[in-house]
């Protein structure tokens, strides 16, 4: 093989050190800038025929100092277990949109601008989940805790759902309307009361404020049904989404601290009016939830706050979550028939 003239030689060498140069001074771009912004808030399931939309109103930071009947080493090896944080548990505040195909129902409203600036995202989340506050037709509320109801009005306490009606159990809605109730109370508690009365207030002369009669149990409208869960406050209910053999338990302030309360349902919150019964309510419903392998959520869930709670252990339970699932109709039809498989 003929070898390459001298001069060919020195031109391949030309071009190759013109390449290198070219690379080494040619521009250097810049890396994409971070969005640094999040998913909207919104995780959507169907339970039978109905649609169950969870909204997110943002998160907040509770303390440990807050929880009752836990033994200091068990709870920081829980906590720490679960990476949610250790003193302050970082805790989200949850809502659900159901779609009955008749009526639009929220359950639980977020906080607004009550709890400051982490919270208050529920209706853009709704809207950014494709729909508008004016499409929803009735409210009910767990309790009247300012996380839960203060999202009704925007910050100027003006009424943000001008087309619902906005419901809470007869016992809840006489307990914290109270001016004498309100009266009495320990300077603590005076805020919580004031928050109550203040979101209710545009709905009460608007005639649009209509507590559950009797108890605050039975049917809200065909597929939705509250229930007595009292003890968290006096006339805390939850409600129970039904359809097509499928069942999804919302379970409003059950539960606070997910990384202690399914392990050791004894352990309660300051929070609880009435701790004996609220642990009592919380016990008996996850047992409940579990035996039935039903879907449940909570207000302070890890969002969306959906999934199934399994018996680990003598009145021990632990939580599993959702999987994240792109079609709504997949996600609870495929758990139902993993059961039905299982039973046979």
């Amino acid at each position: 093989m003929q070898k390459p003239s001298k001069l060919l030689r020195v031109l391949l060498a030309a071009l190759a050190l013109s390449g290198m140069s070219t690379l080494l001074t040619a521009p250097a771009y810049a890396e994409a800038p971070m969005a640094k912004t999040q998913v909207p808030g919104y995780y959507r399931i169907m339970v039978g025929s109905i649609e169950v939309t969870a909204l997110l109103d943002g998160v907040m930071q509770l303390d440990k100092s807050l929880l009752q009947h836990a033994e200091d080493k068990k709870l920081n090896r829980a906590l720490d277990r679960m990476f949610v944080g250790n003193p302050k548990m970082t805790t989200a505040v949850n809502a659900y949109l159901i779609n009955t195909g008749k009526n639009l129902v929220l359950v639980d409203a977020g906080a607004a601008g009550l709890f400051g600036p982490t919270l208050g995202n529920l209706v853009q989340n709704l809207k950014a989940a494709g729909y508008s506050p004016e499409q929803v037709d009735r409210i009910v509320i767990t309790h009247l805790h300012a996380d839960h109801v203060g999202g009704i009005n925007d910050q100027a306490g003006k009424p943000i759902f001008p087309n619902a009606s906005v419901s809470v159990s007869q016992a809840e809605n006489d307990f914290w309307l109270s001016k004498d109730i309100a009266a009495k109370a320990s300077p603590a508690m005076q805020g919580f009361f004031q928050m109550a009365q203040a979101s209710a207030a545009p709905y009460q002369a608007s005639g649009q404020w209509k507590p559950i009669p009797g108890d605050g149990t039975g049917e809200i409208v065909p597929g939705i049904t509250a229930v007595n869960a009292s003890g968290h406050t006096p006339g805390h209910r939850i409600y129970i989404v039904e359809s097509q053999g499928q069942k999804l338990v919302i379970t409003g302030d059950m539960l606070h601290a997910h990384a202690i309360q399914f392990s050791n349902p004894g352990v309660a919150i300051q929070f609880d009016a009435d701790q004996k019964k609220a642990i009592a309510m919380r016990r008996d419903i996850l047992k409940r939830v579990a035996n039935e392998k039903s879907l449940m959520s909570g207000a302070h869930l890890p969002f969306p706050g959906i999934g199934h709670v399994v018996p680990e252990g003598k009145g021990s339970y632990r939580w599993v979550p959702v999987e994240f699932n792109p079609t709504p109709s997949a996600a609870v039809a495929n758990t139902a028939a993993a059961h039905a498989n299982h039973a046979h």
